[in-house]
């Protein structure tokens, strides 16, 4: 192997626009085909043009201060296992029995509640709320239960349904019955004898 025996690499350098006719791509425009604005990238994805007086970015809201970049979801209220300790053994654990044992205070019932696994339990618990693995396992070793905690959308959906089927029930489809068309016999009359001429 040797030096003149390799391939040749090409290399073409990058074009320089705007260096005169004999560049190839320079004097007047450059390629671009036109001066100014048409000449410029494509406008930006909000621009919705000089005249609209509600554009997108208008139409937002002014947000000031250091929540501007904050999400405005209200995220779920968090109680850990070991505080669980304080209720009573064999009790349903709700968002209403949170608030009256002061564990919660009363804006749970309108964001929501979930139960995390931290700490020890040490109570048998029948859970009626959001509730992470961990937390599952801890109060289902100990006897408790989780029971599932259905969304209003939920709730609403399967009310639907039930209507539903019940309303197919109740309306019987009768049969329409089909007029069977009797044909009338004529009656024949008998025919009278001619009288013979004397």
């Amino acid at each position: 192997m040797s030096l003149n025996k390799l391939t040749k690499v090409k290399k073409n350098g990058k074009k320089r626009v705007g260096r005169g006719y004999g560049s190839g791509k320079g004097g007047h425009t450059s390629g671009r085909g036109a001066k100014g604005q048409k000449a410029r990238s494509k406008p930006g994805l909000l621009f919705m043009g000089t005249k609209m007086r509600k554009s997108l970015i208008k139409r937002l809201p002014m947000q000031r201060g250091k929540d501007k970049f904050r999400s405005k979801k209200r995220k779920l209220i968090i109680v850990n296992l070991k505080y669980l300790n304080l209720l009573a053994d064999g009790t349903t654990v709700d968002i209403q029995s949170l608030i009256k044992n002061n564990l919660v205070s009363k804006e749970a019932e309108k964001i929501g509640v979930k139960i995390l696994g931290e700490g020890k339990l040490e109570k048998k618990l029948i859970v009626r709320l959001p509730v992470s693995k961990g937390a599952r396992k801890k109060i289902e070793k100990l006897g408790g239960k989780v029971e599932a905690v259905l969304k209003k959308e939920v709730i609403k959906k399967e009310v639907l349904k039930k209507s539903k089927t019940l309303s197919k029930t109740k309306k019987v489809k009768v049969k329409k019955t089909t007029k069977v068309k009797v044909n009338k016999e004529k009656e024949t009359k008998p025919k009278k004898a001619k009288k013979k001429k004397a």
